[in-house]
């Protein structure tokens, strides 16, 4: 089958093979069809080296397709049934799972250190225990969510990861006040559904920061108030809240300096959520006085700080209701033999979404 491989961390292209077999089917397993995926901008981190992944591997982890084959003890799956790609199952045993923080469960990470897909040349691995830039995959049953058959493909893919990462920071990690102000530091997928939450939550002022124009065209699309470059901010921060600053920052970018500045922009007493994922090596500077006299709260958000299962579901009924756009999301499409064209597109920022089609 076809799969788009990294075979070295640092590489900046994937290489679409057709000799690559997904391997692991067995009991407790399922084999998906993957029918739609998107590019999200952890693929890139992984890729780079960012985020710890062993390689070579099959990027992608927000995906969804059909069921091909369910193996021996999984009985709420069959074939034909439609997925979407669950990167971080709940083990449903762990500390974590018993108080209800199963998007803190480890099960799922355990997944990457074993391969998923193995070539000529040798083993190779998912990306997340997933990598969904293949024509299949096998996964633990728990990493397949059966999704109704009125939900799209591409649409469920997004609800995969980028879509319940950023809704979640703001209705589950933050809990946005009604009236609040709001300020959402890179606007990409996931920064666009934050701005989209925060609007379901009835922010009064949402302002959506990013340096490419597109997006904060976009962003204004979606529910921002105000859209502007990173050099505005300070200038935005006095107009909009008279200099002291933002109730709630979304920090959706994974870097110490975008960090930083989103800690300034909070007002004293407000929120700051930490939702981009960043380096091992990449460290936030406070000073302890700071933390003391501030008061403001730091919460980082790990794919929307809440159950995932019914995020997903809350994600369908939102889009079900019109409440929220996921189509517009969708910028770009491309075949996975096109998946380089889609890698310029994110780089870029030219895209919010790219769906790859396999």
């Amino acid at each position: 089958m076809r799969a788009a491989v990294l075979h070295e961390i640092g590489q900046d292209k994937l290489d679409v093979l057709d000799d690559v077999e997904a391997v692991g089917f067995g009991p407790g397993r399922v084999r998906i069809r993957v029918r739609a995926t998107g590019l999200c901008h952890s693929d890139l981190s992984a890729m780079a080296g960012v985020l710890p992944q062993p390689g070579p591997f099959v990027p992608g982890h927000e995906g969804a397709g059909e069921i091909v084959e369910v193996g021996e003890g999984v009985s709420h799956l069959k074939p034909g049934d439609r997925v979407v790609v669950c990167w971080l199952p709940a083990c449903g045993t762990c500390p974590a799972c018993k108080r209800g923080q199963t998007h803190l469960c480890l099960a799922g990470f355990l997944n990457a250190g074993t391969p998923n897909f193995k070539r000529p040349a040798g083993d190779v691995f998912g990306f997340a225990g997933t990598g969904t830039f293949a024509e299949e995959v096998v996964v633990d049953a728990g990493c397949a969510v059966p999704i109704p058959d009125d939900v799209p493909f591409d649409i469920a893919a997004l609800i995969g990861c980028g879509v319940t990462t950023g809704l979640g920071a703001a209705l589950n990690t933050a809990d946005v006040e009604a009236g609040s102000s709001v300020a959402v530091i890179g606007c990409g997928g996931v920064g666009i559904s934050a701005i989209q939450g925060a609007r379901l939550k009835g922010a009064a002022e949402i302002v959506a920061v990013d340096p490419v124009v597109p997006r904060r065209e976009a962003a204004l699309k979606f529910g921002a108030t105000k859209a502007i470059s990173p050099d505005e901010l300070a200038d935005t921060k006095q107009s909009v809240t008279g200099g002291e600053g933002f109730d709630y920052v979304f920090e959706v970018v994974g870097r110490s300096a975008t960090a930083r500045t989103a800690y300034e922009a909070t007002r004293r007493g407000g929120t700051l959520v930490v939702v981009g994922a960043g380096a091992l090596d990449d460290f936030l500077q406070l000073s302890m006085f700071e933390l003391f006299f501030d008061e403001k709260r730091i919460l980082p958000s790990m794919y929307g700080g809440g159950d995932v299962l019914r995020s997903y579901e809350r994600a369908i009924a939102l889009w079900r209701a019109g409440r929220i756009d996921l189509a517009g999301l969708i910028t770009h499409r491309v075949p996975l033999s096109d998946i380089n064209e889609a890698l310029d597109q994110m780089r870029t920022g030219v895209a919010l979404r790219t769906c790859i089609e396999i």
